[in-house]
């Protein structure tokens, strides 16, 4: 996937936001992970992907595809906060392509103690809605 396109509209996103909002010299940084998690929180409860205890299904494709761009738009600004503007692509990994339906309790296990805990139970959220979108 070419990104930097996608870096693009998400920088003129941003200058549009911090403009009509007055924010040009503030640092928004931590307010843009705040809302990072946020998203991801309201991704996860839209696809279900946690609820082991319930029997009622995923939302809408349409739901869960909005909630994870919310994620993709943060993201990005992030990226574009840490430099990665310039990056030119990303090269899908094809695990991605596998049944990822039991990752859940292999990176709680593999993971637990680990300080990149939350990134793997990030990148198992947006797996599972990749998943739910195909």
């Amino acid at each position: 996937m070419n990104t930097t396109h996608l870096f693009k509209m998400q920088k003129a996103l941003d200058s549009h936001i911090e403009s009509q909002h007055g924010l040009e010299n503030e640092d928004l940084f931590d307010r843009k992970v705040l809302a990072l998690l946020v998203e991801i929180g309201e991704l996860a409860n839209e696809t279900r992907c946690f609820k082991f205890w319930s029997m009622k299904p995923s939302s809408e494709r349409d739901i869960i595809l909005e909630e994870f761009v919310d994620g993709v738009h943060f993201i990005l600004s992030l990226g574009i906060e840490c430099g990665y503007e310039n990056l030119e692509s990303v090269t899908p990994n094809r695990t991605a392509e596998t049944d990822i339906s039991n990752q859940s309790s292999e990176y709680t296990n593999q993971y637990k103690n680990s300080g990149t805990a939350a990134a793997k139970m990030i990148t198992f959220i947006y797996l599972k809605a990749i998943w739910s979108l195909r």
